[in-house]
């Protein structure tokens, strides 16, 4: 049986060896069930984010790296941090150059003011305390530093909506046993997806963290929102 909310809002731990177990798999698992789309998404985050030389990226939930390879390959210090200690390891045989950490995105391990963009591609969702987390991402940069969260979301168009969901909760499981170390854990993610509030609703739970000048921007018809905020200062 694949892991239901309950079991990530007590068993953190749990996920973590959830995704542990999807580690060797999980970047192509990725691009087959979006279509490719996912290479798309990566590089609206990366422009979002408007990283300059000499800032500091603290990059969340990044997983075996891929969303901080680019930032790597600017010379940019990026630091991939995420709880998964096999997707850390999975990244650290790819790209040994890069400081993959081992962090709670509830506990961050790094000073206040350490950064001065936090982007989270993927991974709000799986945290259990969202407000928590978002007032830890506040903690870790910088006044007036910036956040970017790139998360799946409600699509806009009624039409693509229920095609998007039947898709979610019958083909991706279905995909995922022919590409997947753990298909599994496909129905969790599916599950975790279509409870994901709206666009507006995180909206509001990143302003009530602290965080100032909140907006978003639909990619794909909605079906990924990338969500800004600046830090006060």
């Amino acid at each position: 049986m694949s892991p239901t909310r309950a079991d990530l809002d007590k068993q953190p731990r749990e996920v973590a060896r959830m995704f542990d177990a999807v580690a060797r798999r999980y970047d192509l698992t990725n691009t087959v069930l979006s279509g490719g789309m996912d290479h798309l998404w990566r590089r609206a985050v990366l422009r979002a984010a408007d990283v300059e030389d000499g800032e500091r990226v603290l990059d969340v939930a990044a997983g075996t790296g891929t969303s901080s390879e680019p930032y790597a390959d600017r010379g940019v210090l990026v630091v991939p941090a995420d709880f998964s200690y096999g997707m850390l390891a999975e990244g650290y045989r790819r790209r040994p150059d890069m400081p993959f950490t081992a962090a709670d995105a509830m506990r961050l391990p790094f000073a206040d003011d350490a950064f001065d963009v936090v982007t989270m591609s993927f991974g709000l969702r799986n945290v259990a305390d969202v407000g928590t987390a978002l007032r830890e991402f506040l903690r870790v940069v910088r006044p007036g530093g910036r956040l970017v969260v790139c998360e799946f979301s409600q699509p806009v168009v009624p039409v693509f909506s229920t095609i998007y969901r039947n898709y979610l909760m019958r083909a991706l499981p279905k995909v995922a046993r022919r590409v997947s170390s753990n298909p599994d854990s496909y129905v969790y993610l599916a599950e975790s997806i279509r409870a994901w509030p709206a666009q507006q609703a995180l909206a509001e739970r990143v302003r009530e963290a602290g965080w100032e000048r909140v907006r978003w921007r639909n990619l794909t018809g909605g079906v990924v929102a990338i969500h800004h905020a600046v830090a006060p200062g």
